[in-house]
Parts: structure tokens; C-alpha cells; sequence
């Protein structure tokens, strides 16, 4: 008996840690888009500092990153089970809601600003340039700036991808939302940060490589890719941007679309049309929800960006 109790109790984790597994894939796929614009933001905020100092301010952000985990996660779990005590149920759609047109807003922003203000983002990339190389500025400051900078932002994305994985195992008990929420609070704290260090030092194992001594084959093919990564890590962290930016779009788009019964089953009934297409209704069927969502995402974001606008010109700020 106590064997065959045992094997029970073992059979009933095993399934607990299947299911916790497959939810936690299913989160982890939703988060991806978030997730690819925490990469890029946190990358080009760790950018532009002395290239000694780039892995201990990234680990710095990680470090903050994990405290921004331990704080949100908690509290989204709590969240999460005192709406189900209560029966208010739509805390957590509501949030998402509101964290998906956030992500537009952002998108739409960053977009906007590129192209209102050139001259802006010209004169601060810039400065920071010439801040590394300039004795009398205090790089300890500049430091302090950029990790608190990423911070902030760390704990803003984190936030919408702590709620969408929240949100995609709202129904199941709260001991596997525990799981799976802490899992992916951890699997995309270590990704994220270990590919942003990867990604700021390409170019320095460029130049590593470039330096290899020698005429055979070997450390000639070594110099070879060492100039290819320097030459491709501008364009890596420009695609990067690209991505992060339209993932906000996707992303968010799809929450708000999901969120208003008439988007989802408007894009539902496209999807299912595009389906009887012959040749290429199955490709068509799988690309053009990410397409509505895009759109979605845009014109979301267009009109927060300008009721914001609209309220700063409403309400004078404080000087």
C-alpha cells in the first residue's frame, strides 16, 4: 500500500509538472513579443558606456530586473486569487486591456518621436557618445542613470508579461499560476539579460577576432567573421528595434482584440474566409490575424498618443 500510495503521489506531480510544463509553453509563446522588446530597449540602454563596464551594468539591470519579479509576481498572484475569491473575474482581462494599449501607446510613441523629433534624438545619441570619451564627466553618474533608466523600463515590460502569463493560466488552480508565473518571471529575466550580453559585447568578439595573429586558414576565416560581426552589430541592434517595436503592436493588438468580442470574431471569420482560398488560404489563414492585430495595435496606440498629447496641452504642467 504505502508503495502503491507512493507511486500515486508520483504519478500526480509528474502530471502537475506536465501540465505546469505545457502552460508554461503557452505563456512563454504569448510573451515572446514582449518579450523581444524587453531585448531590444534593455540593449540600447546598457549601450553607450565604457566597453569595461557593459557586463557589470547589465548585471546590474538583472539584478534590479529580479527585485522588479519579486515584487510583481506576488502581487499579480494575489491579485489573481482574491478576484477569484470574490467573483470579479474581470480584473485580470481588464488589466491585460489596459496593459495592451499601453504597449500600443509606447509603440506609437517611440515611432513618433523618430520622425517629430529628429534633431532631438540626433543631439542625445550624440552626447552620450562623446560622454564616454570626456574626462570631466562623471561616468559613475552616467552609470547610475542608464541602470535606473532600464529599470524602470524592466519593471514596466515585466509588469505586461507577468499579466499576459497570469492571464493565460487565469483558469487553472493557484498553485500551478504560481508555477508557471514564477517560471517564466525566471526563464525571461535569465534570457532576456543573457542575450542582452551577448548582444553588447558582439562587437568587442569582432575585435577579437580581427586581432588573431597568423596566416593559416583558421585565423584568417577568425579575422574574417570578426569584421562581419562588427560591421553586422549596428544593423543587429537597429533590426532589434525594428522588431521590439512592431511586437508592441502585435502584441497589444492582439490583447485589445481578444478583450472586444467584435475584433475577435471579425478577425475569426477573416481568418476562416482567407482558409477556403485554395494555394495559399493556409498561409494567408496564419499570417493575416498578426496582420489585424498589427493594425489594431496601430490605431490603438495612435489614439492614446494623441489624448495624451491632447491632455498635457489641457493641463499645464508644474514647473
Amino acid at each position: 500500500m504505502a508503495v502503491g500510495s507512493l507511486l500515486a503521489l508520483l504519478d500526480d506531480i509528474a502530471t502537475i509538472l506536465d501540465d505546469v510544463s505545457v502552460m508554461t509553453q503557452v505563456a512563454a509563446k504569448k510573451t515572446a513579443g514582449v518579450l523581444g522588446d524587453d531585448l531590444a530597449l534593455n540593449a540600447q540602454q546598457v549601450s553607450g558606456v565604457a566597453a569595461e563596464r557593459e557586463l557589470p551594468v547589465v548585471w546590474a539591470v538583472a539584478k534590479g530586473s529580479f527585485i522588479n519579479k519579486l515584487i510583481l509576481v506576488p502581487t499579480a498572484l494575489l491579485l489573481s486569487y482574491f478576484s477569484a475569491k470574490f467573483g470579479i473575474h474581470w480584473i485580470i482581462p481588464a488589466l491585460l486591456m489596459i496593459g495592451g494599449a499601453f504597449l500600443c501607446f509606447e509603440g506609437f510613441e517611440k515611432i513618433a518621436h523618430k520622425f517629430l523629433h529628429k534633431e532631438e534624438d540626433a543631439a542625445h545619441q550624440s552626447a552620450l557618445a562623446h560622454a564616454v570619451e570626456d574626462a570631466n564627466v562623471d561616468l559613475v553618474a552616467l552609470e547610475k542613470e542608464k541602470i535606473k533608466g532600464a529599470i524602470t523600463t524592466d519593471f514596466i515590460l515585466s509588469a505586461e508579461i507577468i499579466v499576459i502569463a497570469l492571464g493565460t493560466v487565469a483558469a487553472a488552480s493557484f498553485g500551478k499560476q504560481v508555477a508557471v508565473v514564477s517560471a517564466i518571471a525566471i526563464i525571461m529575466t535569465v534570457g532576456v539579460y543573457g542575450l542582452v550580453a551577448g548582444i553588447v559585447k558582439l562587437d568587442d568578439l569582432g575585435l577579437h577576432l580581427m586581432l588573431k595573429k597568423g596566416q593559416s586558414v583558421y585565423r584568417q576565416v577568425q579575422r574574417k567573421v570578426g569584421e562581419k560581426l562588427l560591421a553586422v552589430t549596428p544593423y543587429l541592434m537597429r533590426l532589434l528595434s525594428i522588431l521590439g517595436t512592431a511586437a508592441m503592436f502585435m502584441v497589444g493588438g492582439s490583447i485589445i482584440g481578444h478583450g472586444i468580442p467584435v475584433l475577435h470574431h471579425f478577425t475569426e471569420d477573416i481568418s476562416g474566409y482567407l482558409q477556403t482560398l485554395p494555394v495559399v488560404g493556409s498561409a494567408l489563414s496564419v499570417i493575416s490575424p498578426i496582420i489585424i492585430d498589427g493594425i489594431i495595435g496601430l490605431k490603438v496606440g495612435a489614439i492614446c498618443v494623441a489624448l495624451f498629447e491632447l491632455g498635457k496641452k489641457l493641463i499645464p504642467s508644474k514647473a
